[in-house]
């Protein structure tokens, strides 16, 4: 079986490692200034990941640094549009200034998890990465109203699946408020992706089995002991004979799955 995969992590967040983990993922989502970083990080990071030939993408936010972009509050579709677009324009600015090509864009912390289950929220995110560039991948849990509303747009969605969180029985992310939020054994975190990719299921801290598709999985760059947690799940899966690469729709749509 030819297993494929992509392997991001959110950087350029302030975690101190990035130049580490860009050794051993293959995309790079970078923070764009409203949970973390600013233009000199994004600038720095950016090029980074282009001297190790990482994928390089946008990871847009609410704006809120003293939660880490990471606690919901009430905001209106119009707001999502305007921040989503704001921070799209200003990397884009530095991609292009920096003579690179962005490749994708994933919703940080609460936004990303407010848009998969909230279809307005989801549909003014997609809308804004339209806008500014349609050739950028989404990165979205497949069947989540992310996904749906990227689609319905026409952009390029991979469908990404975590392996340091752990599930819900109905495919959502375990609150990081709850102490079992976090996978910390990367052996374990990569059988379960080999079963994410073999089987299309993952089993819940409820015990029950959850249909994903797994195009992207994600490993936290904030969380502590990321780099050894991404070094050993890189090596497992390629001992297991999975390939390790990005997605890159635009050069290479053939071999987008069905």
């Amino acid at each position: 079986m030819n297993l494929t995969i992509d392997l991001n992590a959110d950087l350029g967040e302030g975690a101190g490692h990035d130049e580490e983990l860009l050794t051993l993922v293959t995309s790079a989502n970078i923070a764009c200034g409203f949970h973390a970083g600013d233009a000199d990080t994004m600038r720095e990071c950016i090029s980074a990941a282009r001297d190790h030939g990482v994928a390089i993408g946008a990871h847009p936010s609410l704006f809120d640094r003293e939660n880490f972009g990471r606690k919901e509050f009430l905001v209106t579709p119009d707001q999502v549009f305007e921040a989503v677009t704001y921070q799209l324009g200003i990397f884009q600015a530095i991609t292009s200034d920096l003579g690179v090509r962005p490749n994708h864009a994933k919703p940080h912390g609460a936004l990303y998890n407010m848009a998969t289950r909230d279809e307005k929220i989801a549909k003014q995110i997609a809308r804004a990465i339209l806008a500014v560039d349609s050739s950028l991948i989404l990165f979205a849990p497949d069947n989540s109203a992310l996904a749906q509303a990227g689609r319905a747009v026409k952009l390029h969605v991979a469908c990404e699946v975590f392996a340091d969180r752990n599930y819900l029985s109905d495919a959502s992310l375990v609150p990081r408020s709850r102490p079992d939020a976090l996978l910390h054994d990367p052996e374990e975190a990569a059988a379960r992706v080999l079963r994410m990719l073999r089987e299309g299921k993952v089993r819940s801290v409820d015990g029950v089995d959850v249909g994903v598709r797994a195009e992207t999985v994600c490993v936290h760059g904030d969380t502590p002991g990321a780099v050894e947690f991404a070094r050993t799940l890189r090596s497992q899966l390629e001992v297991s004979g999975v390939v390790i690469r990005a997605p890159r729709f635009f050069d290479d749509c053939k071999n987008r799955k069905s």
